[in-house]
């Protein structure tokens, strides 16, 4: 195979060699043992091969038709966030050292994989205010659904409480998640933009293992973490809690509130938006729960000559212990993108994470201020983070698609959420500078 080729191929002469080497006049007998009737007898409906130079001018067009936040103002968020990245995080996890290795089944002979894992699990916990954490969850979303399950399973109780300011897709994992255990979940109703304190305290009963609400939530706003865990606490329940790490570098940390479970998404801490993913979850609990922990916990120890050394402790999962007694069938852990949250909140600092925050929080606060001197309603009564809702004179598809015209990426439209008609979600991060800002709610105050 010539080395110079960027992808998979073969040519005419590598085809007449492997032939040879089989003993084949052509790839046609390859297919000899199949029956005609099964046999596709046509040309398969793709276009003619090409050339890779041509291949890449063609990929480069039709990536060029793409809008990103590398060409326009980005003020989507909804889960995704468009956060600074250090430029040390792509250089170490380009190393072949960790991008080419797998989850190590001889766990001790990968030190510096396991000592990733580690920092990661100790920078969380420092986040997070819990006791310990694991080595990582595919994404927040999932991570909620399988802290209801460890809530179910401690508990020994059948019915999960969940916020509606909560992530639109945790709600839904966690529903389809609990079709299998059979548990039951049930939504509570929003107070303007928080939790319904009232109805939380109407719908909690005995039988309920956790309530779970997002900090900050779904639309931004701070939750009241403190009352709602005296609900819970009033009533033996868990208190689940799923956070934006970024914001817990100012935020009152969820352990410190009385969490039992805290869960969420890296991708605002070194991960970039990649039109999606892939993301990294985190998984912290109290030490009680360590045992029921979903996936991979890494110890740090010492060796026979007193060196600091790293090991694999704790694999509550199904293919390490009874299977009746997992409580989780996660089998994985995402490595490579936990390393890079760990490398950028390495180079960021807790200085630099804490004024990265702070910039958030003031930056959203002074277009909100802006908005609403230029006609248009903030939603949000309780403090918010860097995201908020506003209320607009025509629909948020519309508005969007003048956003569009006039060269910025808009919110996220909330008709999609609830009905809520005419209403748009707006995230405003540390990468926003304050013309973007001004221009983005010029165009929004000229619609009234």
């Amino acid at each position: 195979m010539n080395s110079t080729f960027r992808y998979l191929t073969d040519t005419k002469q590598d085809q007449q060699d492997m032939l040879r080497y089989l003993k084949k006049d052509s790839i046609e007998e390859l297919f000899d043992d199949l029956p005609d009737e099964i046999r596709l007898n046509e040309a398969l409906a793709i276009p003619e091969a090409i050339s890779e130079p041509i291949l890449m001018k063609k990929m480069q067009r039709l990536s060029g038709q793409n809008t990103n936040a590398n060409n326009y103002p980005f003020f989507l968020g909804a889960g995704t966030y468009d956060h600074f990245i250090p430029s040390v995080v792509n250089h170490i996890i380009s190393r072949s050292e960790f991008y080419t290795a797998y989850t190590p089944y001889q766990p001790e002979i990968s030190q510096g994989e396991l000592q990733a894992i580690f920092e990661f699990q100790t920078m969380v916990c420092e986040l997070t205010g819990m006791d310990v954490a694991n080595s990582s969850m595919y994404d927040g979303f999932t991570s909620v659904a399988e802290a209801a399950a460890l809530a179910v399973s401690s508990t020994k109780r059948s019915k999960v409480l969940i916020s509606k300011a909560v992530h639109p897709e945790s709600r839904s994992i966690l529903q389809t998640s609990a079709a299998g255990p059979g548990y039951k979940v049930e939504e509570i109703a929003l107070d303007q933009d928080i939790t319904d304190l009232k109805e939380l305290e109407e719908k909690i009963d005995p039988n309920t293992a956790a309530i779970i609400v997002q900090y900050p939530n779904f639309f931004g706003s701070v939750e009241d973490l403190q009352e709602i865990n005296k609900i819970a606490k009033e009533h033996g329940a868990l208190l689940i809690v799923s956070a934006n790490p970024l914001a817990l570098a100012l935020l009152q940390s969820p352990g410190k509130l009385g969490a039992d479970i805290v869960v969420g998404d890296m991708q605002p801490l070194g991960i970039p938006m990649s039109f999606g993913g892939p993301h990294c979850g985190y998984f912290a609990v109290k030490k009680k729960f360590m045992r029921k922990i979903p996936g991979r916990v890494v110890g740090q120890t010492e060796d026979t000559k007193g060196k600091r050394g790293f090991t694999l402790v704790l694999q509550a999962r199904e293919q390490h212990i009874r299977r009746e007694k997992a409580s989780s069938n996660i089998c994985s852990n995402q490595a490579l993108n936990a390393l890079a949250s760990a490398v950028c909140m390495a180079a960021l600092g807790k200085h630099g994470i804490r004024k990265m925050a702070q910039l958030n929080i003031e930056k959203a606060d002074y277009m909100a201020k802006q908005l609403v001197e230029n006609g248009i309603k903030v939603i949000n009564q309780a403090p918010f983070f860097n995201e908020f809702a506003v209320e607009l004179p025509i629909s948020a598809q519309e508005v969007n698609q003048k956003l569009l015209e006039a060269g910025f990426i808009g919110g996220f439209d909330l008709r999609k959420e609830d009905d809520r008609t005419n209403q748009m979600l707006i995230a405003v991060t540390e990468q926003r500078t304050k013309e973007e800002i001004d221009q983005f709610v010029h165009i929004l105050g000229g619609l009234q």
